[in-house]
């Protein structure tokens, strides 16, 4: 395996469809920076000197399988670093997650990954499932991987999506809840720079794997949605070529920053988080709505059995309308406008 991934860095390709020869090994690159194989779609890369005061990078993919734009960026970015073609200077984590969900081009197999994360793998009676062990592991890796970090590092973690459905600002991300802390003008800017000025300030806490590395390692965490779920092979990259070179330079670069374009950025907070607790649960839009689209005051958003959604506020809008996820978890997010100056930076 080693001399396979020296000459073609195919990792990923591997860990898909051999994943029997993917196990654990630590070695070093042409380029001096040590590989350091975990399992199957998970492998860390450590730059020959760490900078105590540098970045801990976690980028994560294919946390639902069919989401396939950001795996085929990460997959490029592992067999360039496999091959000596690019050499990150600070240390990185790439996290392909759903393995079995891409074998078969869905979000997920059994159960969605990305409300497993902050322990929920583990809270059923029943056996748990491929994709609750794995939400688990990926959980132990990233623990693993921030141990590594001082004090002084700046912990990153991007979890990188797209979405089901069509969208009226492409490309957005999701701000984890922080519990009172500063929200981090620099890390607004460098979404920017990935071509995000959309960004949604989540009020609550979840079981997204975004929020797991914020609240359980301070880490600057984002779910980063970078367009709509296309087949391997489907997506136009050009689309994706900001989120590319930000997250380029934000390997490589030792001194890159960002600062926030306000002229661009578009802020929201979230407003109702509508989970589906019935078998009666209906979306009162046509299935064709995009997200980000506008609802008056009054206007009729869902209904769960008995209860009644409507909007809130004029110009209230919905992201990530699912009337189909399993009962108990979340088939709608409404958002309003908010704006920067508002915001504890």
């Amino acid at each position: 395996m080693q001399s396979r991934l020296l000459a073609h860095g195919d990792f990923l390709n591997l860990s898909r469809f051999s994943p029997d020869l993917v196990y654990a090994q630590t070695f070093r690159l042409t380029s001096g920076v040590s590989a350091n194989i975990i399992a199957p779609g998970i492998v860390q890369f450590m730059p020959p000197e760490i900078d105590d005061a540098g970045k801990f990078i976690v980028l994560s993919s294919g946390i639902h399988g069919n989401e396939t734009a950001p795996i085929e960026i990460c997959d490029n970015f592992v067999k360039q670093i496999f091959t000596g073609a690019l050499v990150p200077v600070f240390p990185v984590l790439f996290v392909f997650g759903n393995l079995p969900a891409m074998a078969i081009a869905e979000r997920f197999v059994e159960e969605n990954m990305n409300r497993l994360f902050s322990g929920a793998h583990s809270q059923s009676d029943t056996a748990p499932n491929a994709e609750r062990i794995r939400a688990k592991q990926l959980e132990e890796a990233v623990a693993a991987f921030f141990a590594l970090s001082s004090p002084s590092s700046t912990r990153l973690h991007y979890d990188l999506h797209t979405a089901i459905k069509e969208s009226k600002n492409e490309k957005f991300a999701v701000y984890p809840f922080l519990h009172d802390k500063p929200y981090s003008l620099e890390q607004i800017g460098f979404l920017q720079a990935c071509g995000v000025n959309t960004i949604l300030l989540s009020e609550s806490p979840t079981t997204t794997f975004s929020y797991f590395s914020s609240r359980q390692f301070g880490a600057h965490a984002f779910t980063v949605e970078l367009g709509k779920v296309r087949p391997f092979g489907q997506n136009d990259m050009c689309r994706f070529n900001d989120a590319r070179n930000a997250l380029l330079s934000l390997m490589c670069d030792r001194n890159v920053a960002y600062t926030v374009q306000k002229d661009t950025l578009e802020l929201f907070r979230v407003n109702q988080v509508i989970n589906r607790t019935t078998e009666n649960f209906t979306l009162h839009f046509d299935a064709s709505t995009p997200n980000f689209a506008g609802f008056s005051k009054g206007e009729s958003l869902a209904s769960d059995g008995e209860k009644a959604y409507l909007a809130e506020y004029d110009g209230e809008a919905i992201v990530f309308p699912n009337a189909n996820v399993a009962l108990g978890q979340r088939a709608l997010l409404t958002v309003v406008p908010t704006k920067l100056e508002d915001l504890h930076v």
